[in-house]
């Protein structure tokens, strides 16, 4: 009877650290964020104090430091901002993709969404010489546009699963197609500026990008978090999710929709900064143990992004290195790996 009990109490010990560990990593995935941001606005080339940064922070100068306010307070913290921001908007983004379509491969960077963005600002810098915010807008309507015509050509599947991503990678490789020639077509400048607007580069970043961001994920990510339940149910399949009494087709667009915008509007606010939707996903769910969380991806995502841009900025001989070069070579040996992983995981 003893023996009994004692397996009960450790099955029950098992069970409420499974129950904590979500919560606890939350929380420590939480903590690194900030820790991250402290990094990149106080350390690196210049180096700034913490009791100097609140001066700063509360509309003082520092005597000893001329030029310290314009450093921290237009560059460093602007910078750091809309990086948590956008990764923020890229894991979450990641994580829907991955979660709506049963499948780790499938992220707005692979299946076309990121490439439909970047032909939509290469287009408005290109054809009618936009800049700022239009560019931006070109961006969202054209990453709307490819996903709208990626669900179309697989409607066959319901939309989800394999052929909505094979559909995904033929759309951006006939959309980088069209990039590259649109950028041979054009003068050296607006080239230079396309270029770098492609890189992913927080280079950029102002208070008026950073409040168009966050105005715009106010909206989008308590949707997420109050709809994410019916996400959830639909990754156990569509004839389950259906029997639960959801409505399955409106839950996949609607979920689409959110995944297409999160990816969107951080694309035009930095550029598509390469893979961090695609790792974000995968390294929450290690870390969590369990199912994917939209939370915890969104967090890895954003703490991607700042310590990328510190590497870049801080730590590389050549330069000021975009933060999307560095994230695209760090994700690209995962990828492949991927791969490879899942073609032995078929062969046996």
């Amino acid at each position: 009877m003893s023996v009994s009990l004692t397996g009960r109490e450790h099955l029950t010990q098992i069970r409420r650290a499974a129950r904590k560990r979500p919560h606890l990593v939350l929380a420590l995935l939480s903590l690194t964020l900030l820790g991250a941001l402290a990094v990149r606005v106080l350390l690196g080339s210049y180096t700034v104090t913490i009791p100097d940064f609140f001066t700063l922070l509360s509309g003082g100068n520092l005597d000893h430091a001329r030029g310290a306010r314009y450093i921290v307070m237009e560059d460093k913290l602007p910078r750091a901002v809309l990086g948590a921001l956008a990764g923020l908007a890229f894991g979450a983004a990641g994580a829907i993709f991955q979660l709506l379509l049963r499948n780790p491969l499938a992220s707005p960077d692979i299946i076309g969404i990121s490439t439909g963005a970047s032909l939509g600002a290469v287009t408005a810098i290109v054809f009618f010489g936009l800049t700022g915010f239009s560019v931006s807008l070109f961006a969202i309507g054209f990453a709307l546009v490819v996903a709208l015509l990626i669900m179309l050509l697989s409607a066959g599947d319901t939309g989800a699963g394999n052929r909505f991503i094979l559909m995904g990678i033929g759309i951006s490789a006939l959309a980088s197609s069209v990039i590259s020639y649109l950028m041979s077509r054009i003068s050296s400048s607006d080239a230079q500026t396309a270029t770098l607007w492609m890189s992913g580069s927080l280079s950029n970043a102002n208070w008026n990008r950073i409040s168009i961001l966050s105005l715009t994920l106010l909206i989008l990510l308590p949707t997420v978090a109050l709809l994410h339940r019916y996400l959830h149910a639909l990754a156990v399949g569509d004839e389950l999710a259906h029997g639960l009494g959801v409505r399955t087709h409106a839950v996949r667009w609607g979920f689409i929709t959110l995944g297409v915008l999160l990816a969107a509007v951080a694309t035009a606010a930095t550029g598509p900064i390469a893979f961090v939707a695609f790792v974000s996903g995968p390294i929450a769910r290690r870390l969590q143990g369990g199912p994917h969380s939209l939370t915890a991806s969104a967090l890895v995502g954003a703490i991607i992004v700042v310590l990328a841009d510190f590497v870049g900025a801080n730590l590389i001989p050549s330069g000021n290195l975009p933060v999307g070069i560095l994230t695209g070579a760090a994700g690209a040996p995962l990828l492949i790996w991927l791969l490879a992983r899942s073609q032995k995981e078929g062969k046996a």
